[in-house]
């Protein structure tokens, strides 16, 4: 057997070493075979595989892989930074004369952000704050944000909220992709946004982005959602839903987000999450003082 033990990064040798997996469970079957339930290191993908189909990832390409992660989300925050910066010139442009003796301040949108991997909410908390924008996150694992899901919404009040975690397409062979049983967690995702819906119905007042890797994108969007993953059932980041947070949070609220813009912005793109047209969150304010 594969020296393989909770915690260890991983690839799969069957697939040729495509993505790093996080090792969080062991566990045997009924003929005393080892398998594991392999969590992605930078996708939003649970996966089980057998221990001796595994390899640990060597330093050199763990340092490699560390590497384009992060040069991926700095370049994503980067285009973000420059795109605000484009906006602010045209609005400074667009200003009538009375106003300009004072100065504007921004209120981008709020965001609730739940999600079942409490690595990948920290690291997104950590986004949020690059980027700006007032986040509040809780961790609670995909099959109890249903239950969680309207106290919370009703405590914070917020202006987006955010429903991911993990999930994947389940069995073998040919996958009917119009069966919920076919998913690990979609069916949460879709129960957790109705339940959303129930406390604020307007897709404009709640903005809702739900689902992980490979999510039944169709059902997520039909129970209410704004943004959902994952049209294709590919992989997706675990930036992704931040990406599309932050495009709503910062158009304003005159204004519809461009679908086609917010999806650019996420690390995936087009094929692993999309949305309906849905009216920004962003208000400037007047006049900013000196005591904030």
């Amino acid at each position: 057997m594969a020296n393989i033990e909770i915690g260890d990064l991983v690839i799969r040798k069957s697939h040729g070493g495509d993505i790093v997996f996080k090792v969080t469970d062991i566990y045997h079957d009924a003929c005393g075979h080892s398998y594991t339930v392999l969590k992605g290191m930078h996708l939003r993908l649970l996966a089980d595989a057998p221990i001796d189909d595994l390899e640990r990832v060597d330093a050199e390409n763990l340092r490699n892989e560390i590497v384009r992660m992060e040069g991926m989300h700095n370049e994503s925050l980067k285009r973000v930074m420059m795109r605000r910066s484009q906006e602010r010139e045209q609005l400074e442009l667009n200003r009538s004369e009375s106003s300009k003796k004072y100065d504007f301040f921004d209120l981008p949108g709020r965001v609730l952000h739940i999600d079942g991997d409490e690595e990948y909410l920290r690291m997104c908390l950590k986004t949020y704050n690059q980027l700006n924008i007032e986040a509040v996150g809780r961790c609670i694992e995909e099959s109890k944000q249903a239950d969680a899901v309207i106290e919370l919404i009703d405590e914070f009040r917020p202006d987006i909220l955010v429903l991911t975690g993990h999930d994947a397409l389940i069995g073998n062979g040919k996958k009917n992709f119009k069966d919920m049983n076919n998913y690990r967690n979609s069916r949460y995702y879709v129960e957790a946004v109705k339940k959303a819906r129930i406390f604020e119905p307007a897709r404009d007042d709640l903005v809702i982005f739900a689902g992980a890797c490979q999510s039944y994108f169709e059902a997520i969007l039909n129970a209410g959602a704004n943004f959902a993953s994952s049209p294709t059932r590919i992989f997706i980041h675990a930036y992704d839903p931040v990406f599309i947070a932050e495009k709503v949070a910062f158009t304003p609220i005159n204004k519809t987000v461009d679908v086609g813009a917010a999806i650019s912005a996420s690390v995936t793109g087009i094929e692993g999450v999309g949305g309906l047209e849905t009216r920004g969150k962003f208000r400037l304010g007047l006049p900013k003082t000196p005591y904030k």
